[in-house]
This record gives structure tokens, sequence and C-alpha cells, in this order.
């Protein structure tokens, strides 16, 4: 199997959500950690945000729309919207880096409160009805060199990428009949540049173990619009499936998922957030694709966690006109 790599351009910062090297007071947009670990400044402030819905949003919350800065009304409209079309959603935040590698953090930025949060509002969604898969506790367990999160980006590593596609699977297999795909997987090492080493100027590569999945000997196929299972979400969803800018192809959470499933998956993730923008461009999926949301049964929407305070805003959207 071939592996792709690419060099980053500028187009991938919009993958951080516009972010650049510094803001507009000069910090620093990346935390250097111990052992050539690298952290995302803004995803140290989600982390120290405490509460970050109801009244909290407000105080909290990088949203300009006031009205969009608690991401509970868009959640919980969302979920009600599919389940009238008895649809499931799986709410799937992908756990802060910084939160789970928080041994590589500087020790003067670490706070004993991280995660806190998560787990009240995680509670909270849950009281409503939302199916929140938390994958924090599968992201605990030790992986030795594998980790599940690579050093020098942003994004979760090859070994995340599984992890998460195994645990979604358990959720999802007893909603639709299993698959029998000839799918079949492999690891190999890639040499990336990761997004925070190009944001500090740096000209690093670091090398990752990624499990390609093949069919036939070739990159397998792995996306389809008529699949029951939607992956809505931001770049954690194409990183090492899209190619280019993402690094490589065959290899990212939606490979892995479909071989987990047996089956194809429909995919719809996005450069920018995958708070709103994401369900934008489904909300068009839905009215240029008659009778899209007849054969859905599930969709995964996967995005950073740190978009509960990060994000350009959660607005209220429709599924469909």
């Amino acid at each position: 199997m071939k592996w792709i790599s690419a060099k980053w351009c500028g187009c991938c910062l919009m993958v951080l959500g516009g972010l650049w090297i510094t803001t507009a007071r000069g910090e620093a947009q990346v935390v250097e950690g111990d052992n050539g670990w690298l952290f995302l400044a803004q995803e140290l402030r989600h982390l120290d945000a405490g509460p970050f819905w109801g009244e909290a949003a407000q105080r909290v919350s990088q949203a300009t729309r006031e009205d969009a800065r608690d991401p509970t009304p868009a959640i919980v409209a969302f979920h009600q919207a599919l389940a009238e079309k008895g649809i499931t959603l799986l709410l799937v935040p992908v756990p802060p880096k910084a939160l789970m590698m928080s041994e590589e953090v500087p020790e003067d930025k670490v706070s004993d409160e991280w995660g806190s949060a998560l787990d009240t509002y995680y509670a909270l969604l849950r009281e409503q009805g939302v199916q929140v898969v938390d994958l924090r506790d599968r992201f605990r367990e030790e992986s030795p060199g594998r980790p599940y999160y690579c050093r020098e980006d942003s994004h979760w590593s090859g070994a995340g990428c599984v992890a998460a596609a195994e645990v979604v699977a358990e959720a999802i297999l007893p909603l639709i009949p299993q698959g029998a795909s000839g799918y079949a997987v492999n690891w190999k090492d890639l040499e990336i540049q990761g997004d925070l080493r190009v944001m500090m100027g740096g000209e690093n590569r670091e090398r990752i173990a990624l499990r390609g999945v093949t069919e036939n000997g070739a990159i397998a196929s792995t996306t389809a619009d008529t699949s029951p299972v939607l992956v809505l979400g931001d770049s954690h969803t194409l990183v090492f499936h899209d190619g280019g800018d993402m690094h490589t192809q065959g290899a990212g959470f939606v490979d892995q998922l479909a071989y987990a499933l047996g089956q194809p998956v429909d995919l719809i993730g996005v450069r920018g957030s995958g708070a709103t923008p994401a369900r934008v461009s489904l909300f068009r999926k839905a009215q240029r694709i008659p009778g899209y949301w007849a054969g859905k049964k599930v969709v995964v929407w996967c995005f950073a966690a740190r978009e509960f305070t990060e994000s350009d805003g959660w607005r209220v959207l429709p599924i469909e006109r």
C-alpha cells in the first residue's frame, strides 16, 4: 500500500478555526510541553474555562453572537430533529490532547480541575436524551509505542483513530446490520509535518504509525452517501483520510469505523469548526440529494471538545427545509 504524505499549506490553518501563530496581543498559540510535545493554547484555555453552558457560556465562550455561545440548545435541537426521523445521534467529542497527555504539559499550566466541566456537561446532555460517547476512558489506557495523539499535530494519531472507531462501532452495531466488506488492515509508519510545528515556524517532522484500510490491495473505498451511518464533524474526521493537507488517505477515523462496521459510512467533514459549519454542510447535502434521510439510522457528530468554548458559535439549525 502506498502512503501519501503532503506539505502543510496555508489553508490548513482553517483546521484550527482560523488560528495564527500569535493572538492580537502577541500571545503564543502553541505551548511547548515536555519531551517534544506541543499543545494548542486555545485548548488549555478551554480546559481552564470551567462550566461553559447556561449563563456561564456568556462569560467563557469565544463566539461573537450572544445567542450562540451555549452549545446546549443546538445539540439538543439536533438530537430531537434526528430522533423525530428515527435516527440516533452519537455525540463524540474528541478529548483534549492537553487533558489526556497532561503529564507532558508544563506543570504550571495544568489544573486539577481539568476535565470536571466535561464530566458535568456530558451528564447534563444525557439527562436530555443525548447519547454522548466519551472516549476518555479508552484514551486513558496505555498504548505503548502508539500514543493516541500526534506529538506535533493538533489531531489524534493513527492509534487514536483506531481506538475511537472501535468505541463508536460498539455503540452503532446494535442499531444496524453488520456489513460484509472485503476490507483488510495493515500498520505502517509515515512521517508528517504537524500543524503545531508549522505554526511555530519549524521544519521538524514526526513519525507516526497508521493502520491503513485496504480492499483488493488498494486503498479502500470507505464512504458512500447511501450508508445508514453518517459521520459529521471537523478535521478529526478528515485527518489521514482526505489526503493532501490531511497528510494521507485510507487511515483516518472514518476508514477505521468502516472497517469495524464492515461497510462504508457517509461523511461530511469540514476543515473549519464542527459546531455550526458542519451542520450547514449537512443541511445543504440533504437538500441536494432527494430522500437523503430515508436510509439513515445513525449520525456520529465528532469534533474537538475545545469547540464547546472556542468555536465561532452554536446556532440552532434545521436538518432540512
